[in-house]
């Protein structure tokens, strides 16, 4: 698996997430393949999936992951559905960088 499961752009990034909510902790757990061949990049959190308190937990789960501001950070689509992109803006390049390592094979 490469970088399949984010999406350089102009100006952000592009991450294909698969969200799991109410969970015992708050994690970002690598990237998993589904089996149509998909990458996505595994998150947990605490909170419910309820009013937007799940995306708003991943949403600064990812800003404090990548060391951006939460503002960069914003649910692009599924928004009530386990599999979300979420738009990361900043330097697409920098970005890559830090989720590249994410997608290297296991140590």
């Amino acid at each position: 698996m490469s970088t399949a499961f984010f999406r350089k752009e102009r100006d952000c990034i592009t991450l294909f997430v698969r969200l799991t909510p109410k969970s015992a902790r708050d994690a970002i757990e690598g990237v998993e393949e589904t089996d149509d061949g998909r990458a996505h990049l595994k998150a947990r959190v605490r909170a419910v999936p309820e009013d937007g308190k799940a995306n708003a937990a991943l949403e600064k789960l990812l800003a404090k992951w990548l060391g951006v501001a939460v503002r960069d950070v914003s649910i692009g689509a599924g928004a009530t559905s386990r599999l979300k992109q979420i738009k990361v803006s900043g330097d697409p390049e920098a970005l890559a960088v830090k989720l590249a390592a994410l997608g290297s094979p296991e140590e």
